[in-house]
């Protein structure tokens, strides 16, 4: 019986500690903010911090291009091949031009050339083709770039963190205790977890992008195939586009 009193006893007094230690974390939630705690990441957050606002940048400008090149390019086809047929190949270009997308652009390539060899027409659009994808494809580098760099410098301010910690351990011969450490502790922690949470965000959307951006290349393809076919249609039809 008094064993047992011994030890509620201490478990008591021991939770009393706790809560004395914890009191003062507590009463100040906001003792750290969030801005602190990147200041104590060290020097290898300045780049870390440089390479998220590039990714937000990168993001934001290719989000913007790729929804920017959407359209109805089945309905577009249909509308040009009317202007088509009535001989009007001005108004044609000029159509294209007011619709002004990369599937548009590339078309009014294959317009100037009508009354060439199919061939010299397909070229044409082939290689106006190969322009909108490079501008759609523009600035992907360097978010994969960003998704490779970022936890790489995060593990670099990990091992800078732990030489530091390391140090200071030498300097104090042994004699350190938790707080000592806390700063060498506290940069390997933050930058590693800043490094990843940047790396991870940047590949999400790269590869989210990426497959956005493929599917917009394979529609091109895909369209530019039916109006070279739609120029191809029997003599009598392809005489009156023509």
């Amino acid at each position: 019986m008094t064993s047992a009193i011994l030890f509620i006893s201490a478990i008591l007094l021991q939770n009393e500690a706790v809560e004395d230690t914890l009191q003062p974390v507590v009463a100040d939630p906001d003792r750290i903010s969030l801005l602190q705690m990147l200041m104590d990441g060290g020097f290898v957050m300045i780049p870390i911090t440089l390479l998220s606002l590039l990714a937000i940048y990168v993001i934001a400008e290719r989000w913007r291009v790729l929804s920017n090149s959407r359209m109805d390019n089945q309905g577009f086809l249909e509308r040009l091949e009317d202007i088509l047929k009535s001989g009007d190949m001005i108004r044609a270009q000029r159509y294209c031009d007011e619709i002004d997308k990369p599937f548009a652009r590339i078309m009014k390539q294959g317009i100037k050339r009508l009354g060439r060899p199919i061939h010299d027409i397909d070229d044409a659009i082939k290689n106006a083709g190969k322009r909108e994808v490079h501008l759609l494809e523009k600035k992907m580098d360097w978010l994969a770039t960003i998704a490779g760099v970022a936890p790489l410098l995060g593990f670099l301010g990990t091992v800078t963190g732990m030489i530091q910690a390391f140090q200071q351990i030498q300097t104090l011969e042994g004699n350190v205790n938790p707080s000592v450490l806390a700063g060498g502790i506290w940069e390997a922690l933050i930058t590693t977890a800043s490094g990843l949470a940047v790396g991870i965000i940047a590949y999400g959307f790269y590869n989210y992008l990426l497959g956005r951006m493929n599917r917009t290349i394979f529609d091109l393809e895909d369209s530019s195939t039916e109006f070279i076919e739609l120029l191809q249609k029997p003599a009598t039809k392809k005489q009156q586009m023509v």
